[in-house]
């Protein structure tokens, strides 16, 4: 059994709208993170990405340090992707923040309720976003501690 890299300081975010991608990419070049953001489109994509299944088999090195997950998605959405990923021993530990455009207290309840560590409106200013990016790299990787997670295989 081989022992590949811990968890890594790069952010995956789960959104199928390519117009929020793209805003959350240039948000974190205006933020000018020091970590890579990378984009998966849904939950089924999210799931195969952090297990290294299908395209992801050889591609993917490690785990993300933090996962922002949109809720409205076709095939798997955020609330299915979010149990799942909960439910796995070796990937509930991965710091799942909710980036939605909701703002129902039902969904942010949900999200709590299934093991979601914050939950984000997506604001409607450009501005507010970098400024949502830079505060969620300095809170997930510059003030808390978080636990040595191995990836698999």
């Amino acid at each position: 059994m081989t022992t590949k890299p811990e968890l890594e300081a790069h952010i995956l975010v789960v959104d199928d709208d390519h117009l929020d991608r793209v805003l959350i990419k240039r948000a974190g070049e205006k933020a000018r993170l020091a970590r890579a953001l990378e984009f998966v489109k849904d939950g089924e994509e999210l799931l195969e990405y952090l297990l290294g299944e299908g395209r992801y088999s050889t591609a993917r090195k490690s785990l993300p340090g933090l996962i922002l997950l949109d809720l409205n998605m076709p095939r798997m959405g955020g609330y299915e992707a979010l149990v799942r990923l909960k439910a796995d021993p070796t990937l509930k530990h991965i710091p799942v923040v909710v980036l939605s455009s909701s703002e129902s207290p039902s969904d942010i309840k949900e999200t709590y309720k299934l093991g979601s560590n914050s939950f984000i409106t997506k604001p409607m200013d450009f501005c507010d976003l970098v400024q949502i990016i830079q505060d969620l790299d300095q809170y997930w990787f510059k003030t808390v501690t978080l636990p040595n997670i191995q990836t698999r295989h």
